[in-house]
């Protein structure tokens, strides 16, 4: 794959609620934004805040676009 056509995991400036991870994570899966913003808030919930760990992760990590 070259360099233009290979995606990368960012996080966009237009969709954002918070950071934006869950917006990058949904266009480089592309499958819609709200599904993984549920996920998140569900796996936040069950996890006992793992799942907030790594969003404070990946929003550390994830480069903005």
């Amino acid at each position: 794959m070259s360099d233009l056509t290979r995606k990368r995991l960012t996080r966009p400036f237009d969709d954002r609620m918070i950071a934006g991870v869950c917006s990058g994570i949904a266009d480089y899966l592309g499958i819609d934004p709200t599904l993984v913003r549920v996920a998140a808030v569900v796996g936040a919930v069950f996890s006992l805040g793992a799942v907030v760990l790594a969003y404070v992760a990946a929003w550390i990590l994830m480069p903005e676009l």
